[in-house]
């Protein structure tokens, strides 16, 4: 048995798939969404704040959409999205319920998070409801949000959300038990990796595509996921829904499936760097010398407006920014401290005071990523 006490962890995230929570006609499966609730239930019962990133909104309403298949167009995936989201959440309200528990559904857009007042109003509220005991049940608002303002799918979303609650662990349950060295599918002497403490070329290489017909997240998607958990210092859990008791194993460490292990404490992006890098729309560039933002980044300083040799695009003071080098590669982002206009003032009257004032990108503002893995921008 499991002693509570041996673990630290105390925020979960937990995202389900669109094929581990539907029937094979596309409906949702009541058995299924009893034992993820079960589990949950589980979890909260030892005193665990735990919310969930469902998809399952277009797969449970097509149906009742009059759709013998799965929809392709936009529009019919938005209408059976509106039928089916409704169809979930009742479900899992009614099953919380049951349990004591209240559910409260959450939708959002990826312009809730680009925007840090919204980002900020959201962190608060889900706060809110984690503090208060309730489950939040967060999916993307696929009624009405276009495909090009899209996450891509839940993966991200839940990472995303992981970063915005400072979740204590990510499990994203599936209808593939963990990353294997090789296509399980193809390659029989595919093996497993049980741990994964850096996302290297090689992990990525291995990922492949998007292995059933309900949902839309590959491999891919999922390793970029655990990239931004591991980058936020989250551990992140990869298993498949479907095994016994999955959940609760897998907040303990004995379920069988992938770990990904967050990376040096040292090194996490606090929740403002978390907004930068991943959820932030730059609006220009900033070109700066590769040494300077290395030196920047290990000493923990500000870049000055001396250290900035050209801008490119129109931006204003506040703005989120790419950091260039001079050969035009991308090394990190920030908030600047000058508009873009400022910058230009300066450098046509160059050796001013205006070159000696504040910083140019406040530490505290800036991403580096030189040498991590940080995917900034995913």
């Amino acid at each position: 048995m499991v002693n509570v006490q041996q673990t630290n962890r105390k925020r979960i995230v937990i995202k389900i798939g669109s094929s581990s929570l539907t029937s094979m006609h596309g409906e949702i499966s009541r058995r299924k969404l009893e034992k993820l609730v079960d589990e949950v239930v589980r979890l909260k019962d030892d005193g665990y704040e735990v919310l969930l990133v469902s998809s399952g909104a277009v797969a449970a309403g097509y149906r009742r959409l009059g759709c013998l298949t799965r929809p392709t167009s936009l529009p019919e995936k938005q209408a059976a999205a509106s039928i089916g989201q409704g169809l979930l959440i009742e479900s899992y309200s009614d099953l919380f319920l049951s349990h004591g528990y209240v559910g409260s559904q959450i939708l959002i857009t990826r312009s809730d998070f680009s925007d840090e007042d919204r980002y900020n109003n959201a962190r608060n509220t889900i706060n809110v409801l984690l503090e208060r005991g309730i489950i939040p049940i967060v999916n993307e608002n696929d009624t009405i949000t276009m495909d090009f303002l899209k996450f891509g799918d839940n993966d991200t979303l839940s990472s995303k959300v992981a970063g915005l609650v400072d979740a204590d662990q990510l499990l994203i349950l599936s209808d593939i038990d963990g990353l294997y060295d090789a296509n399980p599918s193809e390659n029989e002497h595919a093996k497993l990796i049980e741990h994964v403490h850096e996302i290297t070329p090689d992990i990525e290489a291995v990922a492949g595509g998007s292995g059933s017909a309900v949902g839309t997240g590959g491999m891919k998607s999922k390793v970029d996921a655990f990239k931004m958990a591991m980058a936020s210092g989250i551990d992140s859990f990869l298993g498949k829904a479907n095994e016994p008791n999955v959940v609760y194993d897998a907040v303990h460490n004995v379920a069988t499936g992938t770990y990904f292990h967050a990376r040096n404490e040292t090194t996490n992006l606090d929740q403002k760097q978390q907004w930068i890098a991943f959820n932030s729309g730059p609006e220009g560039e900033v070109v700066v010398e590769r040494m300077v933002v290395k030196e920047a980044h290990e000493a923990k300083h500000h870049l000055l407006p001396a250290d900035i040799l050209s801008v490119q695009g129109e931006f204003e003071k506040g703005a989120v920014v790419r950091i260039l080098d001079p050969n035009n590669e991308e090394v990190g982002l920030g908030i600047v401290n000058y508009s873009s206009d400022n910058f230009k003032r300066m450098q046509a009257v160059p050796n001013t005071g205006a070159n000696s004032g504040k910083a140019a990108v406040d530490y505290e503002a800036l991403v580096c990523h030189l040498e991590t893995s940080i995917p900034v921008g995913v």
